[in-house]
């Protein structure tokens, strides 16, 4: 006698498993703007300020020096 097997097809799998639908990337490229603007904003005025301060200081070095040592008898 012949057995017969009904099976259901199997259901489709979901290539990521969530439909984010690109969101993100989208969160990620406002974050990354976010950051650029910051660092504008914030880091190059504090770095041009820190170079600043370092062209700023100067040191005097004579030409001549007397070692000459004057001993009292």
């Amino acid at each position: 006698m012949t057995t017969i097997v009904n099976s259901p097809a199997p259901a489709p799998v979901q290539p990521s498993g969530d439909n984010s639908g690109g969101m993100g990337f989208v969160l990620g490229i406002i974050i990354l703007v976010a950051f650029l603007a910051i660092l504008f904003i914030y880091g190059l005025p504090m770095i041009k300020n820190a170079t600043k301060a370092t062209q700023g200081t100067t040191i005097n070095v004579p030409d001549k020096i007397d070692v000459n040592v004057n001993q009292g008898k």
